[in-house]
């Protein structure tokens, strides 16, 4: 009998879901394309996925942990710290990749990846990178220069690349519950979704979403405002795992004495994970940061959208982010300094109040989502892989 050829591939990316997510997406891609042509898929990811890592391994993407470290773009003592755990984790890098020894290497790139990459270029391993972003980071940067393929969520990115790799724009990949319930929304589908919150299925609903991490200025808003918002919608928030606690203690004091008949029109979770379609369906409005990840996720289910930007993300990416896509029509920007409860709260009224607004921003996100992302980028790896025989 012949030996069925085992093709291994290693995935490399930060600790959060718009790194990891995407991953998981190309993953289930390579999954059935290499197991169709007759071979049996390795895919392993390298790095610390944090909460992450059993999503990896429901996905059958086995988890080899290497120390993460992180650069910030300001004076931090966590700097000097994590030299030495950069140094840690380019001595797990050269140990582990040589015993997995991938066909080749994908990267979102993130902290924690630069050593990854640095094992990887020596021993000759082909990479393909994916910036998710409309302006780079830096270990996506790094990675890029011996780069095989790039692969670009926004063709703003492009002009910071060398020229002579090849590039594609092919979005974000994102989760494959969101691509299944893409462009099928229906009356009957939200109204299904809302019950499925314990909402009025015939009242608006706003769901204020920060990413996996949260966004606690996100969260201070709705503390802040939750009075007033819900007099006009529902809402339905996602915290961020690690501020739930934290925030779900302010919110039972600061309103105590709120009504069962209001509570009951405000659903708070720490994060939305095999519900997050559901979330984005029951939602007449997304109120976010502006990663790429969740960007692409509000497109793919065109749903009209304010965006708030990070201040002093790394490169003033998300900002960038927020002005490509809503230059295309498909969201309102709302800069942390105008985040006051009178000028959001009137945001979001003038969007669901006017349908053609509304219609507008749908056109343009569905024009702007694209669906085959993952297996454009799962493709060009294969391909990569192919070539090198």
């Amino acid at each position: 009998m012949a030996r069925v050829k085992k093709i291994k591939i290693l995935f490399a990316g930060g600790g959060t879901g718009g790194h990891i997510f995407p991953l998981i997406a190309v993953g289930e891609h390579l999954m059935h394309r290499i197991t169709d042509e007759g071979l049996v898929p390795d895919i392993r990811y390298f790095g610390s996925p944090g909460t992450f890592r059993g999503a990896l391994e429901e996905s059958n993407i086995r988890v080899t942990p290497i120390a993460s470290s992180k650069w910030r773009n300001y004076v931090s003592i966590l700097n000097i710290l994590d030299i030495f755990k950069f140094a840690i984790g380019l001595i797990q890098s050269f140990w582990k990749v040589y015993w997995f020894m991938p066909h080749a290497v994908f990267t979102k790139g993130g902290p924690g990846t630069v050593p990854i990459i640095y094992a990887c270029r020596f021993y000759t391993i082909p990479i393909i990178v994916h910036e998710s972003d409309a302006i780079p980071g830096r270990a996506v940067r790094i990675a890029a220069k011996r780069a095989r393929r790039i692969e670009l969520s926004f063709p703003d990115a492009a002009p910071y690349f060398p020229n002579n790799i090849p590039s594609q724009v092919t979005g974000n990949p994102v989760r494959s519950d969101i691509v299944k319930r893409s462009g099928t929304t229906t009356k009957d589908g939200v109204r299904a979704s809302k019950l499925e919150f314990g909402f009025n299925p015939d009242e608006p609903v706003v769901l204020v979403i920060g990413g996996s991490q949260g966004a606690a200025k996100l969260n201070e808003f709705v503390l802040e405002n939750l009075s007033e918002l819900l007099v006009q919608f529902q809402v339905l928030h996602q915290t961020g795992l690690e501020q739930f606690t934290g925030y779900n203690q302010e919110y039972s004091f600061m309103h105590k004495g709120m009504s069962d008949e209001t509570k009951r029109r405000y659903h708070v979770v720490p994060f939305f994970s095999h519900n997050i379609a559901s979330a984005y369906e029951a939602a007449d409005i997304v109120i976010a940061r502006a990663g790429s990840g969740l960007i692409f996720e509000i497109a793919a289910m065109r749903k009209p959208a304010i965006l708030i930007p990070l201040e002093n993300s790394a490169h003033d990416h998300q900002k960038i982010n927020a002005y490509a896509y809503a230059k295309l029509g498909g969201a309102s920007v709302v800069e942390e300094d105008n985040m006051l409860g009178g000028i959001l709260i009137t945001a979001i009224q003038k969007i669901l109040s006017h349908e053609e607004i509304k219609q507008n921003m749908a056109n343009a996100a569905e024009g702007f989502f694209r669906p085959d992302a993952a297996m454009k980028i799962g493709d060009d790896i294969v391909s990569v892989i192919a070539n090198e025989k």
